[in-house]
């Protein structure tokens, strides 16, 4: 059993971690605020884009549609792009994200599909290295700032140079999508060819230049702006897992600092009984 000095000092030690995380789920529940602020407003602007690709790719068909709309009517080599967080300390939340990528590739390699990943954020790599270090061809670090459309145009320009050469018939995002502060779902997104969502068949409108022109310009940024509302989602969602994992470290370390604190308490009784016993024994005895 251990000794009354060595528990204080563990007691000690706990309260120290219990500080550390307490403080972090504060840090992590300001940064919370902001991060939702981004994703929520990336948001609309992700929506509109996608609904006027949908709408000019109904004037579009047949060899004229541009390559990242069509496709090259293939379906055998994918590239699958996995965003995670940089960071840990924040419960299951990368570990839903890479658990859903190797679900996905699991399911195309099944099918006899060749398949290549793109990693952003450290901790996906770290853990998709270790089954599928030879299918990594790059990747990116997201780093502590808000992400920007500066962090995203490189990743968004190999996709596109690695597709625009031959090497990729279909692209796919996987990320975490945030719904709320408690609720936070892995989910994946069709990057090329472009997914087209169904829009309003009474609204008409007439493009000029061509719609072919535009989406030549347009789908390229796409990819851009979906990537980028993805990593937005990723940081509100890190944050809330955070938040959530650190609040429960600083109960748990309250509830151990309080078992540890009877079993000193009762550790130093024993000791106080057994030298009042050492004493009445000793003067009986004279």
């Amino acid at each position: 059993m251990a000794s009354v000095k060595e528990m204080r000092t563990r007691i000690g030690s706990v309260k120290s971690t219990q500080k550390i995380t307490k403080a972090m789920q504060m840090v992590a529940a300001a940064k919370l605020r902001r991060a939702q602020a981004a994703a929520e407003s990336a948001r609309p602007y992700a929506r509109s884009m996608a609904n006027v690709i949908a709408n000019l790719a109904a004037g579009v068909s047949g060899p004229s549609a541009p390559l990242l709309l069509a496709g090259t009517g293939k379906d055998q080599r994918h590239l699958v792009v996995v965003a995670t967080a940089d960071r840990g300390l924040a419960g299951g939340f990368n570990t839903g994200i890479v658990r859903a990528a190797r679900e996905k590739i699991a399911g195309l390699l099944a099918a006899g599909k060749d398949v290549k990943l793109i990693t952003i954020g450290r901790k996906g790599r770290d853990q998709l290295k270790r089954q599928y270090s030879a299918r990594i061809l790059e990747s990116y670090e997201v780093g502590i700032k808000t992400a920007n459309i500066a962090l995203v145009k490189p990743i968004a320009q190999k996709i596109l140079d690695l597709y625009q050469a031959g090497e990729f018939d279909v692209v796919t995002l996987v990320y975490s999508r945030f719904k709320s502060v408690v609720v936070q779902q892995p989910a994946l997104r069709q990057l090329i060819p472009a997914e087209v969502e169904n829009t309003d068949k009474g609204s008409f409108y007439d493009y000029e230049p061509d719609e072919d022109t535009i989406l030549e310009a347009l789908l390229p940024q796409n990819i851009s702006v979906q990537i980028l509302s993805a990593l937005l989602e990723n940081q509100a969602g890190f944050f809330a897992s955070q938040m959530a994992a650190m609040d429960n470290a600083t109960r748990n370390a309250g509830d151990l600092i309080n078992a540890l604190t009877i079993q000193m308490n009762r550790t130093r009784q024993a000791q106080i009984t057994k030298e009042l016993i050492e004493i009445i024994s000793g003067a009986e005895a004279l």
